[in-house]
């Protein structure tokens, strides 16, 4: 019974669609680094309104990718999938906590997404497992940790704490009240500066051949999509 619920439970049109490339190994890296931008962007957009409607719903969904990761870890020609889901649903958990329950406070938001670097710190120490997941999350990290640093040197916490209140507060009138104090001069050199970093980092890795390194730059990369997606809204809000 156990192995057949093992078979089954996430037997899904995913696992069809993952066993179409599985026999073209040419594809994987190019493949790795896709996944790794969507794991970034897209659920960014699919987490945030969950977690504000259940977010125990949310927090729940973390086990499913840990448990969905693990069982494709253990087949060969999905290993390098399963290893790519096991990172994310580190970053699923962070964003789980953080919005779910700590949004209110900015200065939570960094300590929270950190929660994965223990994982990545055991990916080197256990001999390279789940290295692919790890770099992933520290990809994803890098982009978090970076982006939070260009609102702390532009004093952008209060907007932030505003628009947690949206009960309260126009979220129109907070998104324009931070776009003018992203587009002083401090603000724009402070974006063109962290966006180059991010750039340069996410290309460099995304050069190099190996799958972990691959995974590490689309999902740096990925940020600045999230990031820029963000900017329009301030602007079109």
């Amino acid at each position: 019974m156990r192995t057949m619920l093992n078979q089954t439970w996430f037997s899904n049109p995913l696992d069809n669609f993952f066993a179409r490339f599985t026999a073209k190994p040419e594809q994987q890296p190019k493949l790795i680094w896709l996944a790794s931008a969507f794991l970034v962007s897209v659920p960014v957009f699919f987490q945030a309104p969950l977690v504000r409607l259940s977010p125990w719903t949310s927090l729940a969904m973390t086990l499913i990718w840990v448990v969905w990761g693990w069982q494709w870890h253990q087949k060969s020609d999905r290993r390098v999938w399963g290893d790519l889901l096991i990172g994310f649903s580190w970053s699923w958990l962070a964003g789980s906590l953080y919005w779910g329950w700590l949004r209110h406070e900015p200065f939570y938001h960094l300590p929270v997404e950190s929660i994965g670097l223990p994982f990545v710190w055991w990916c080197h120490r256990s001999g390279g497992k789940f290295l692919v997941g790890g770099y992933f999350f520290l990809g994803s990290w890098l982009g978090t940790a970076l982006t939070d640093l260009y609102f702390y040197v532009n004093r952008l916490l209060p907007y932030w704490r505003s628009l947690m209140q949206m009960e309260t507060t126009n979220p129109a009138i907070v998104l324009h009240q931070a776009l003018e104090t992203m587009a002083t001069p401090s603000g724009i050199f402070t974006a063109l500066i962290i966006s180059t970093v991010l750039l340069v980092v996410g290309i460099r890795a995304g050069q190099r051949q190996d799958l972990h390194w691959l995974a590490y730059g689309g999902a740096v990369l990925s940020t600045l999509l999230v990031d820029g997606c963000f900017w329009l809204l301030a602007i079109f809000a």
